[in-house]
């Protein structure tokens, strides 16, 4: 079960159920990886809703990362997800507004439908 209030989320990756958070030291890893300033302009770069392929493997796995796995970049794009390219999208959607969600949801729902 995953703990909403730490942002983490659940989702189905390879045939299997992982946990995925975007911790301080996952979000450190992907501004450098987007080549953005701060946080800020990391959320504003998700905000746009334009991520390649590229982005969505990098995202998902510093999520994974930030869960405690050790796969690479590598590892995470030969992952079959159920629904294609849409099921990437679900999963990282889902994890990027359990890490920027304000906190104000009542009952936040952040499980990725793959």
């Amino acid at each position: 079960m995953p703990n909403h209030y730490r942002g983490e989320i659940v989702a189905e990756l390879g045939g299997r159920q992982h946990t995925l958070v975007l911790t301080l030291g996952a979000l450190a890893e992907l501004e450098s990886a987007f080549g953005a300033d701060d946080l800020m302009a990391l959320a504003e770069r998700f905000g746009t809703g334009r991520l390649s392929a590229r982005d969505l493997i990098r995202i998902i796995a510093a999520g994974l990362r930030g869960a405690g796995e050790t796969l690479t970049d590598d590892e995470v794009a030969a992952l079959r997800v159920e629904g294609g390219a849409a099921g990437y999208v679900r999963i990282a959607a889902a994890l990027i507004a359990a890490t920027f969600d304000d906190g104000n949801a009542a009952a936040p729902s952040h499980e990725a439908k793959s």
